[in-house]
């Protein structure tokens, strides 16, 4: 792997402040002063690498996407069938090392502001093409197109439901009920799961 400059290391180091700082005060709490202080930097070498908060949040935005979307990837290469990926992708989402009450709500915090903010729309855009590519790869195996939209919208539903409300209230949401409600969703797409599999597609 090639060495990364000290720029690049120093906005590593900025992003993974602001992004612990996110998960404990929400983006009114992240500021740059305390960015700088979690980073044991100055704001003004913050300003340096970074033109502002909303710059430095779009690179924490980036940043916690790609934990998740490795996650996901990492699932979906260990899967033996289609039926197995959508699984993979829905696993990953509900990892215990995102799903969590801080990131949750970390994260519904930038997404509050993607109305207001085109980078942060642009990525959201992106991570939804993206989980829709890897949902459709699958599913085309023994779902008609439209029934695999129709698929996709269910689960992405499901799936951003489910992380709105633990971020909103964690009583009587767990992991466990999480997978019982996905399951349903895949339930009723794709049918029971069965035990053996004809030509992989089960």
């Amino acid at each position: 792997m090639a060495r990364l400059s000290i720029e690049q290391l120093r906005r590593q180091e900025l992003a993974a402040a602001a992004y612990e700082i996110l998960q404990e005060e929400g983006i009114a709490g992240t500021t740059l002063a305390k960015v700088a202080e979690r980073a044991g930097m100055s704001k003004g070498i913050v300003l340096h690498y970074f033109k502002g908060k909303d710059e430095l949040l779009e690179v924490v935005m980036r940043h916690a996407n790609s934990l998740l979307r490795d996650e996901v990837v990492l699932l979906m290469a260990q899967a033996k069938s289609p039926r197995e990926r959508v699984e993979a992708i829905i696993a990953g989402n509900f990892s215990p090392k995102f799903f969590k009450p801080e990131i949750c709500n970390a994260w519904l915090s930038l997404c509050a502001e993607v109305p207001r903010n085109a980078n942060f729309a642009r990525i959201q855009r992106a991570i939804h093409a993206r989980m829709r590519s890897n949902l459709m790869s699958a599913l085309r195996h023994f779902l008609p197109e439209a029934r695999a939209e129709a698929a996709i919208i269910g689960i992405t539903a499901m799936i951003d439901g489910l992380w709105l409300r633990f971020g909103l209230s964690q009583q009587g949401l767990t992991l466990a009920e999480a997978k019982i409600q996905t399951d349903a969703v895949l339930e009723f797409y794709l049918g029971p799961k069965t035990r053996t599999a004809k030509h992989g597609t089960a």
